[in-house]
């Protein structure tokens, strides 16, 4: 039951709190929050949060991730991955959006892809099929897409680049 003005998705489904050590794979939809010692692997639709006091060495897929720990694995993301100042992350992240805040340690892959869709495929080879949060995306895209085709488009030349018409065929080409 959703309480009036308060977002569903901001609900805190599980919590590996301050001292505490989870090993194993979790699986979940909605919100996960460590702020204790994660070992494992984690799947949700929802968001998966690294607090600062929060070290997980694990596999993430999820719809977002935030790192603001210590975090070593790797990052399959949906929507995005926010790394956060507080975050040192050893690993890799595949994500089609990655906001870096100053002051991130970040050492490992990073693959910025065009779509949700392109994720899927790479990460399951084709295999798995698709997924109510793909077809999510998916609409979202298709209608962006849709609306972007009804503005008109944006022409701009070079900073500094200085226009001219085209030369005839056969015409000997302007000298400055």
């Amino acid at each position: 039951m959703a309480t009036r003005g308060i977002n569903e998705e901001s609900f805190i489904n599980s919590i590996v709190g301050p001292g505490t050590f989870f090993r194993g794979h979790v699986e979940l939809h909605g919100l996960l929050r460590i702020d204790g010692d994660f070992s494992g692997s984690v799947r949700t639709d929802g968001r998966v949060i690294v607090g600062k006091s929060g070290r997980a060495d694990c596999a993430i897929e999820a719809g977002t991730v935030v790192i603001g720990g210590l975090f070593r694995g790797e990052i399959l993301a949906y929507e995005k991955v926010v790394l956060l100042s507080s975050c040192v992350a050893l690993g890799s992240v595949a994500a089609p959006r990655l906001i870096v805040e100053e002051g991130v340690l970040f050492s490992g892959r990073c693959r910025i892809t065009g779509s949700a869709e392109s994720l899927v495929a790479s990460a399951d080879n084709g295999k798995r099929k698709k997924s109510l949060l793909l077809e999510t995306v998916r609409r979202r895209e298709e209608s962006a897409a849709a609306r972007n085709a009804t503005e008109p488009a944006a022409i701009s030349d070079e900073v500094g680049a200085e226009r001219r018409e085209p030369t005839p065929a056969g015409a000997a080409p302007e000298r400055d």
